[in-house]
């Protein structure tokens, strides 16, 4: 009986390889046509993980990478010691997590409103205004923001009529209200570029939900409620997952570019800490060991909400 079950296994065995491999073979094409991009990232992303060695040195410049002191966790005890370090967390996760929620709410109200709007031609003009400012450079995007908010500027001018404000208000120059311009300017530059995914994934969902919906008599808010928002909420989770992973990665440009002397103490990110160490003042393992805990960090969150989602039974990356 023993021989018998061991014989049918060894073939159950036999034929699971034999259909992995006849998928293999299937999928040989597209298999060939990925491997340009996997050479890619190979190259670009994990060669360049060499460098992270200098976190664990007292690197010179212009020395060879193994000829220099090693120092264990010298540089990641001296960062997480470091006021400055703590500050500039502080800044990362409040902007991000303004961001994070602005950026969400935002683009999925935009994406809710445009799929009930009946007039196309009105649909196109919005979606093209909307998505427009995505193409402009946060130099240009700067620039912009700091004339509508300046001492003459179009925003004191509008406040100052409506009698909201007395006099006007130097925005740029007051720490309590950085981080809230970085999200407001965030959700103006990147609204309409975010809400065509959404605007995307309505496209699938069956219109005779909506049609039965009308029958028994349901307006355009329970259609939202409960026909819409359940049937893009797998492109919510999934995107939720993958923004919680970037949650330290604030960004550099537009807080570097909006900054003046007067904010700096809210405005620095871990980014613009990785350069005025690295670049401006020439310590590049305290540098690295910066930029190293912060991807540690990424990964472990992404891992953590990719796990969650798991657990509440929604989609996940993997």
């Amino acid at each position: 009986m023993s021989v018998t079950v061991e014989r049918v296994k060894k073939h159950a065995g036999i034929k699971k390889s034999r259909s992995k491999w006849s998928k293999l073979r299937s999928q040989k094409a597209l298999m060939a046509m990925s491997i340009p991009f996997v050479v890619y990232v190979i190259i670009f992303a994990y060669l360049p993980l060499y460098g992270w060695m200098m976190a664990f040195q007292n690197y010179k410049l212009g020395s060879a990478m193994l000829d220099n002191e090693w120092v264990g966790l010298a540089n990641f005890r001296e960062l997480f010691q470091d006021e400055n370090f703590t500050r500039v967390i502080r800044n990362t996760l409040a902007m991000s997590l303004i961001n994070l929620v602005f950026g969400f709410v935002s683009s999925i109200g935009l994406a809710l409103m445009l799929n009930e709007v009946r007039k196309i031609i009105f649909k196109r003009i919005v979606q093209t205004v909307s998505y427009l400012p995505h193409f402009l450079s946060w130099v240009v995007a700067a620039n912009l923001i700091m004339n509508v908010l300046s001492i003459d500027g179009a925003v004191n001018k509008v406040l100052v009529s409506l009698h909201i404000i007395k006099e006007p208000i130097m925005w740029l120059s007051e720490q309590h209200y950085f981080w809230w311009i970085i999200g407001a300017s965030n959700v103006w530059k990147e609204i309409g570029w975010s809400a065509i995914i959404y605007l995307a994934a309505m496209t699938t969902i069956d219109p005779s939900l909506y049609e039965a919906a009308s029958i028994d008599g349901a307006g355009r808010f329970r259609k939202i409620r409960h026909i819409t928002l359940p049937g893009i909420r797998s492109i919510i989770v999934i995107l939720l997952i993958m923004n919680i992973g970037h949650i330290l990665d604030a960004g550099f440009e537009q807080q570097y570019l909006l900054q003046t002397p007067m904010v700096v103490d809210y405005s620095e990110t871990i980014d613009i800490f990785v350069l005025k160490y690295g670049i401006n003042l020439s310590r590049f393992s305290f540098a690295t060991a910066a930029g190293i805990f912060k991807t540690v960090i990424s990964v472990v969150l992404l891992l953590a909400a990719n796990r969650m989602a798991k657990r509440m039974g929604q989609e996940r990356l993997f």
